[in-house]
């Protein structure tokens, strides 16, 4: 080893320490180490922690002088595990693994929630790759012995010292396909402009945006085929209402088809495309795209049309989020008759230029048409259809057909407001025709019952002191954070300082905590120790108020001992992980009021009165039908957990032997269930005799199955007039009933202004019907105009250009790096610098994953060229014949030449820059 070298440790020790943890390589370096030196180094690490300890093996490595222990150092590095760490050294460039400390400062601030919300078993299968083999162990080994909230503190603890480049979108991805609720906080940059040419990473996540954003419900139809469609092995004679509802889109004609949840729509949607496809003459063909929201409804969906269709000789094949990384979409769209998509990913190859143009397809049917607004994938898709139809293109546009149960009237009060928001769902999805069935709606009654409905107004506890007494330790939480609050003076954090006037136990109250932890994770102070103290404590106060507000919905809806059991199981979980200052205060005042709380739950003088009157109903319907099935909503699924409990627990109850059915994603350390296990829980409801109810959240308000179901038990449940159509629907059976449960009046009044509502879209339905068809091609027409005006002059609103030269400068060091007055727009998204000047400010080195995209090929990686920088400014690419730089706007900072000010840009598209295309008359192209 040189003495530079021995320098260079020494300079970069920092990153080391930070990084490394010794007791995981000491065993590679026995032939370098003295045994009491190995031992000093794990007694260091005991006492002190791990930094301590990595700063006394660096401080003995540093001294040793026997000949090879650096290269011993650096293979003892290769064969823990710590790559990144190796990387680094080996070539004296830091600057992935500094990269990565906006991330490690963002992990210690969210560790309050992490640990409360995140389920470390889950996920470290996915993320075991940016750890070290041995800190996976020891998760795992922790979560055994002391609990999942010690084991994700464990884990947050190792993701802090991860020395791979690519942890914090691994964390993200894993949380994502877990559907925890932490990742609304792990934010990790999207930026897609630039980056589809950047990283791998990042075209994953691209496609995979929209699955945080899909409602909690899933098609569960017991096979891959629905009821409607299940022999689709051979063929089936249609129903006539089907055939009603299939006649205008057969014409041709763009078409919503609004029918009830049951009727078969799918397989309305199959007679439709079997017409569409057969209609073509020789040597032309139609192509048809499917899109379906969710990715369990889209696997469904594919499975469906591929038996039907395959055994008539067409082509089906599907993409989702899931597996378009894998697969060419463009050769996918060539090579098969129909395609069933999830809409995200043709929102991305529009954008990209992989499909050009919708004019590839013949037929798009979208399933649950009534999401085609703002800014909802079936909504970009329709802007493209909409901007090539009002733009006067000579390309042909596919045919386009919507399925839905309820189109829905938003906000509107009456049947002209009614029938104008329906027109501009139709003006949205350009269809001339809504299709319901008139002629044959004897034969839709038959298979599809409406079942009666009945309002109980249900009494809530007189008085209440469980409640008291969690409201007073709310409060008083709230105090110590609103102290935190006191002691920044005049510094405030927007939405968190606005404590009083809340009410506890509600899902605004739950709304108003993530709003304080979201403005926690921008909370910027000079003093960085300051500001990552202030921000821990705040997420511990409100992680400890989003469980008390927890238990009071417990409490309020099922029984107390519930919401106590709920309370005791958190800060068991505390105890057992990292159990800080905090943490300590707030569990002591707890277990203050545990007795207490003890003999109030014990108390049946405070049985819930709403559990008494479903009590009663379940007892009532069973006894006039001791066959009858149930299925019973409920708002949230700590409440579905309490309410098997209680039937379970009730001897007069018990026999219902309760199923559960609940969303996939992960609440706390709540497990969701899998799509398997959803599966699963119905085919055990709709076979075994003995499951008589189920208990389940919103996921079973679209896409299930269960024809046999007489009985909809509505407990503290409303929604909108869209879920209240899907939730009764259903109770399919004959003579069925739908019961809405509550104590709030407001509520009742709620569903039955939703009845209003439902009235009042059939209303409307039937008046636009009556409409001409011209006349109502007219209207749609005009809408889409203005529509479109309207979005064009946003556009131009959002990119007004200021004209002025503003210099770009090296955010990390602030050299200066160009003007905006040499950068160029290459294909609309990717922004190099003109001139040789700019060759001279940065350095290259061979990119580590070259690829070719479209029209660029990715070779090198370009970086600031000022000594002890290396900040990473974007890539170096051949685009078509020209060797160009490409640079990303979050690498620099932007200075206003005249006034000196600086701003900082995380996307090009919010920089409002004169934008030039690359090609101008100075570029010979």
């Amino acid at each position: 080893m040189t003495a530079e070298e021995r320098r260079n440790l020494h300079a970069f020790r920092d990153y080391v320490i930070k990084t490394l943890d010794p007791a995981y390589i000491l065993s590679y370096m026995a032939p370098w180490f003295k045994d009491d030196e190995v031992q000093y180094i794990q007694a260091e690490k005991n006492n002190k922690g791990t930094m301590e300890a990595a700063s006394l093996f660096l401080k003995c490595l540093l001294e040793l002088q026997e000949e090879g222990w650096f290269r011993g150092f650096l293979d003892a590095l290769g064969h823990a595990g710590y790559s990144g760490l190796y990387e680094a050294i080996e070539s004296w460039n830091f600057q992935k693994i500094e990269s990565l400390e906006e991330y490690r400062l963002l992990l210690k601030r969210l560790q309050p929630e992490f640990k409360t919300t995140v389920n470390p078993n889950d996920i470290l299968p996915k993320i075991s790759e940016c750890l070290i083999s041995q800190e996976c162990e020891e998760i795992i080994q922790i979560c055994s012995n002391k609990g999942l909230m010690a084991g994700a503190e464990k884990m947050v603890e190792c993701l802090l010292r991860s020395d791979k480049e690519n942890w914090p979108k691994t964390l993200k991805l894993a949380l994502e396909t877990e559907e925890s609720k932490f990742s609304q906080l792990w934010i990790v940059d999207k930026d897609v402009e630039l980056k589809v040419l950047e990283d791998e990473e990042i075209e994953t996540s691209e496609v995979q945006i929209f699955y945080k954003e899909e409602p909690e419900c899933q098609n569960l139809s017991q096979d891959p085929c629905p009821p409607s469609v299940a022999s689709t092995c051979t063929p089936l004679k249609p129903r006539n209402y089907q055939l009603e509802l299939a006649l205008p889109a057969k014409e041709g004609k763009n078409t919503i088809i609004c029918a009830p949840t049951g009727c078969g729509k799918t397989f309305v949607a199959l007679l439709i495309c079997e017409h569409h496809l057969k209609k073509f003459p020789q040597g032309q063909k139609g192509k048809i795209v499917f899109f379906a929201i969710q990715i369990p409804v889209y696997e469904q969906q594919n499975s469906v049309f591929s038996k039907y269709f395959e055994r008539l000789g067409y082509k089906v094949a599907g993409i989702s989020g899931a597996t378009s990384e894998n697969i060419s979409v463009e050769q996918i769209v060539e090579n098969n008759d129909i395609i069933v998509l999830t809409p995200q990913i043709l929102v991305n190859c529009l954008r990209n230029g992989t499909i050009p143009s919708l004019s590839v397809f013949t037929l798009m049917i979208f399933d649950e048409c009534h999401n085609t607004s703002k800014h909802h994938p079936y909504n970009m898709i329709m802007f493209n259809y909409l901007d090539q139809k009002l733009g006067g293109s000579s390309d042909p546009l596919p045919q386009v057909v919507g399925l839905t149960a309820s189109v829905g009237i938003g906000d509107a009060k009456n049947t002209m407001e009614a029938m104008e928001y329906i027109c501009k769902l139709c003006a949205s999805l350009d269809t001339s025709v809504i299709a319901t069935v008139k002629d044959n709606l004897e034969e839709l009654e038959e298979i599809v019952y409406k079942p009666q409905k009945f309002f109980r107004k249900v009494e809530s506890r007189t008085t209440d002191r469980f409640k008291c007494i969690i409201s007073q330790l709310m409060r008083e939480t709230e105090s110590l954070a609103k102290n935190i609050f006191d002691e920044l003076g005049t510094i405030t954090l927007e939405n968190v300082s606005q404590i009083q006037n809340r009410n506890f136990g509600t899902q605004k109250y739950e709304q108003w905590i993530v709003s304080v932890q979201k403005a926690c994770m921008v909370f910027q102070l000079p003093n960085k120790d300051e500001e990552s103290r202030i921000c821990k404590a705040l997420f511990l106060y409100t992680s400890h108020l989003r469980k008390y507000n927890d238990a009071l919905i417990i409490n309020e809806h099922a029984r107390m001992k519930d919401a106590l059991d709920y309370l005791k199981d958190f800060f068991t979980d505390v105890r057992a992980a990292g159990f800080d200052e905090i943490e300590q205060h707030l569990t002591y005042r707890f277990e203050e009021k545990l007795q207490e709380l003890e003999s109030i739950s014990m108390d049946l003088s405070n049985e819930n009165p709403k559990l008494k009157d479903l009590s009663f109903i379940l007892q009532e319907e069973y006894h006039l039908n001791p066959e009858s099935r149930t299925i019973l909503f409920v708002k949230t699924r700590a409440l579905v957990d309490a309410l098997k409990k209680w039937i379970e627990e009730n001897s007069e109850l018990s026999f219902l032997k309760p199923g559960i059915l609940t969303g996939r994603g992960k609440t706390n350390h709540n497990t969701g269930m899998t799509l398997p296990a959803q599966k699963c829980a119905l085919d055990a409801f709709r076979t075994d005799g003995d499951k008589k109810i189920l208990i389940a959240t919103s996921v079973a308000d679209e896409g299930i199955d269960i024809a046999q179901c007489n009985l909809v038990i509505l407990y503290e449940y409303v929604g909108n007039v869209i879920r209240m159509i899907q939730t009764r629907g259903r109770g399919r059976a004959r003579g069925s009933k739908c019961f809405l449960l509550t104590s709030n009046a407001d509520v009742i009044k709620k569903e039955k202004l939703n009845i209003y509502k439902e009235k009042i879209m059939n209303d409307s339905i039937l008046s636009l019907q009556m409409w001409n068809e011209a006349v109502f091609k007219e209207k749609v027409l005009q809408i889409q105009i203005q529509e479109k005006n309207i979005r064009d002059s946003q556009e131009k609103v959002k990119l007004v250009p200021d004209k002025e030269n503003k210099k770009l400068l090296c955010r990390k060091c602030k050299a200066f790096a160009c003007y905006t007055a040499d950068i160029r727009v290459v294909e609309e998204c990717h922004y190099t610098v003109v001139g040789d000047a700019f060759t001279k400010c940065f350095v290259s080195k061979l990119h580590p994953k070259p690829k070719s995209f479209g029209h660029f090929e990715k070779r090198a990686k370009i970086f600031c060229a000022r000594r002890n920088c290396g900040h990473d400014w974007g890539i170096h690419v051949k685009y078509k014949t020209f060797e160009i730089p490409v640079i990303k706007i979050e690498s620099f900072v932007v200075e206003d030449i005249a006034t000196g000010a600086q701003k900082l840009y995380a996307k090009w598209k919010d920089f409002p820059f004169e934008k030039i295309p690359f090609g101008s008359p100075e570029i010979p192209e």
